[in-house]
């Protein structure tokens, strides 16, 4: 039977993270304190909000803890006082060896990928962008390194041709946070083995997941077709993937795109042209067929499907792209 008097603190801070607090809640398990992050200013009036597993936290009526700083001697003397047995990390900060190591039972994290491929802050993105078809969830107890500790569990989902990062990562969310129940099951009784990961390195090495920044998500439109839907929908809904159109007079138009479908077809045309019927499709031709642009975002703009946005944009086929 599983010992759900185990005393355990969580970590997290996204919606990722909620999903799996939530599953550990309808467990019956004991959450003794959950840390997030502190309150962020967000909107134009820059109004301090939430992080959602603090709202999420406080719903259930357990106790909160927001250090800005991990090593301060305040945090770690509070989070000592509630004697955890095990700390459970979802979608968290990197933490200090006197955090991780505070528990008898130790602190595992659960990562968005199967380790040891694709350490790092976006496994989800990576994987898309990479034309991956399948990824999965890991346990693993945390060290000295980023993600690189001892697994416990893991668990494959397959990825579709045409998911987005966004509609993965909510796959992945609800994996992750069974994996996280079984996982908590497993420590409590005592029945479980770890598994390192240099042992499931193959010999062409390790694919990386680092943080994408915007200059990362401009689209080289000189790729392939393939390349390109993948970086597309692996970009997408955030930080999402943009490219640039330059008007007759050279004025720049910033456009986001979130959502685009593929036609596989020879052509003769340079990549990189813009075709369009002005009212319900606009194609950028490349090597090995067309990108159909369905769902953009304008600079200052909301979101729109491209019949919106052609019925406000008038003869695109005068722009060119930025292939710089």
């Amino acid at each position: 039977m599983t010992n759900n008097n185990l005393r355990i603190v969580f970590m997290g801070t996204p919606e990722f993270a909620v999903e799996s607090l939530r599953a550990l809640i309808n467990d019956g398990q004991n959450i003794v304190g959950v840390v997030t992050n502190t309150d962020k200013p967000s909107g134009r009036g820059q109004i301090l909000k939430p992080s959602p597993v603090k709202v999420f936290a406080q719903e259930n009526g357990i106790e909160v803890l927001q250090p800005a700083n991990l090593k301060s001697d305040d945090f770690i003397s509070r989070l000592r006082g509630l004697k955890a047995d095990l700390q459970v990390v979802v979608a968290f900060r990197i933490l200090p060896d006197v955090i991780w190591s505070m528990p008898e039972l130790g602190t595992f994290n659960l990562h968005a990928s199967i380790l040891p491929d694709y350490r790092g802050a976006a496994p989800i993105n990576w994987a898309i962008i990479n034309g991956e078809t399948t990824t999965g969830v890991t346990t693993f107890f945390i060290d000295h390194d980023i993600d690189t500790g001892k697994i416990i569990f893991q668990e494959k989902v397959d990825i579709k041709m045409d998911e987005s990062a966004g509609e993965l990562h909510d796959k992945l969310m609800k994996t992750g946070a069974g994996l996280v129940v079984k996982t908590v099951r497993a420590i409590s009784r005592g029945n479980y083995k770890t598994t390192d990961q240099s042992a499931l390195t193959g010999k062409d090495g390790i694919k990386k997941a680092p943080k994408i920044y915007k200059e990362d998500c401009k689209i080289n439109w000189s790729r392939d077709l393939p390349d390109l839907y993948n970086f597309i929908r692996g970009l997408s809904p955030y930080p999402a993937a943009w490219t640039e159109l330059i008007s007759a007079e050279g004025d720049l138009l910033s456009v986001k795109i979130f959502q685009s479908e593929i036609e596989r077809t020879e052509h003769k045309l340079q990549a990189g042209k813009i075709e369009s019927d002005d009212k319900s499709y606009l194609r950028i031709a490349v090597h090995g067929g067309y990108i159909y642009l369905t769902r953009i975002q304008i600079a200052g703009k909301n979101k729109m499907g491209i019949e919106e946005f052609l019925r406000g944009f008038k003869n695109p086929e005068s722009y060119k792209l930025n292939m710089k």
